[in-house]
């Protein structure tokens, strides 16, 4: 108890994720058109609808993980709240510029799974697809938990449960395979940035871009 109070202030900055969260829905739709990123492997994966459920518990499982990650090491936190915002800001743009959609399976089953699939189908229009924000996530918090944990249990329950939701995505037909290679690529740009500026700080990463910058242009005069 006493931890979570000495963290509960930079605890209370995960509130923009929801305040972020509202441009989701607003972009939720394909009034600016929408494109399918559908090729043989998303046709060739099989419609599993198990695989709800590690979908659904990516909502506990990414405020867990960073709640546990802050009471294990703040600046890791930090750089991870950054990587997720940064990152929904990112998708965002990329959702009103290039929208995507994903064609759905109606299972006309009465089983709990189908029924759970239903919810998430009328809850979560079939845009925003690309990148998976489900995945860009997830690809953040298991990165984070591998920077702050050494106890190997918790870190292969954590990925483990990350691989599962990552899966689960393509195997409920929330996403394509494109949108899976291209939230991790992402991810992996973001964190690399942020590392390099939490670390070296924003001035020393400035200079180190101008003097890029500028023997770049050396070297073409």
């Amino acid at each position: 108890m006493e931890k979570l109070k000495n963290n509960i202030m930079p605890l209370s900055f995960m509130i923009s994720i929801p305040i972020l969260n509202i441009f989701y829905g607003l972009l939720n739709n394909e009034s600016r058109g929408a494109y399918s990123l559908v090729c043989s492997i998303d046709r060739a994966t099989p419609f599993l609808k198990a695989f709800v459920l590690p979908y659904l518990i990516w909502y506990p499982y990414i405020f867990l993980v960073m709640v546990y990650i802050c009471f294990k090491n703040k600046k890791v936190y930090y750089k991870i709240l950054f990587c997720l915002d940064i990152g929904f800001i990112i998708s965002y743009v990329i959702f009103y510029f290039f929208q995507t959609t994903v064609a759905r399976p109606y299972p006309v089953e009465q089983d709990i799974m189908t029924k759970l699939i239903g919810i998430v189908y009328s809850n979560d229009k079939p845009f925003n697809c690309f990148p998976s924000l489900h995945v860009l996530t997830t690809y953040f918090v298991m990165k984070g938990i591998s920077k702050v944990e050494s106890n190997k249990k918790v870190t292969i329950t954590v990925n483990i449960a990350g691989i599962l939701i990552i899966l689960s995505t393509l195997f409920i037909k929330q996403h394509v395979i494109m949108d899976v290679i291209f939230a991790i690529v992402l991810g992996g740009i973001i964190l690399k940035t942020v590392n390099v500026v939490f670390d070296e700080g924003v001035e020393v990463w400035l200079k180190k871009l101008f003097l890029s910058l500028t023997m770049k242009k050396k070297l073409e005069n």
